[in-house]
């Protein structure tokens, strides 16, 4: 194998390995995103106060998951046999932290795409690195935007006023970073 720079190392995966990974693993987290805001909305229903804003980047998640569909037939990727899995946990972890308050359901939030953003920033550089691989990481950096647009949404929502919201919030920063290892894996 050789390294993004063409070098020869031992244990490198190749560049198809590269993007069959991230396409994989980003397709589970869309596919995530959509079913926590999915919980979410399912507890505040259509007349809560977050409701319009939860919809807003449920329907933001919504666009990335259907571009992530679609990458994963052009790239001919492998999906994640976890997703039914995150089917269930996505939408109760969203349900359960909506269930506990608004700035629990913010947290969430706040944690998930902290993570994200710096999952997907890592992303774009590995595919810069690549060189030819422009297009998707200019996908990705769009997707960031977003994703950072929605931890500052939570924030200015009372994410960090949630009592304890270190514990919260380190717990589902935690979860996350191992449902990205295990998505990228398997």
């Amino acid at each position: 194998m050789t390294d993004l720079k063409g070098k020869n190392i031992p244990n490198q995966m190749s560049k198809d390995e590269l993007l069959d990974r991230i396409i994989r693993v980003d397709h589970a987290g869309e596919y995530g995103a959509v079913r926590i805001y999915e919980g979410q909305l399912a507890v505040f229903g259509d007349n809560h106060p977050m409701s319009d804003t939860i919809k807003h980047m449920k329907e933001q998640e919504d666009v990335h998951l259907e571009r992530f569909n679609k990458l994963v037939k052009e790239y001919n990727a492998r999906p994640t046999v976890i997703t039914p899995i995150w089917h269930a946990a996505g939408f109760a972890l969203g349900a359960g932290t909506a269930l506990l308050s608004t700035e629990a359901a913010m947290a969430c939030t706040e944690a998930v795409e902290e993570v994200i953003d710096k999952h997907y920033a890592e992303q774009i550089e590995e595919l810069e690195a690549l060189g030819d691989e422009g297009a998707l990481a200019e996908t990705l950096e769009i997707f960031r935007q977003e994703e950072v647009e929605h931890k500052e949404i939570a924030i200015q929502n009372g994410a960090q006023e949630v009592p304890a919201h270190g514990v919260l919030y380190g717990a589902i920063k935690l979860g996350v970073k191992a449902v990205i290892k295990i998505a990228e894996r398997v």
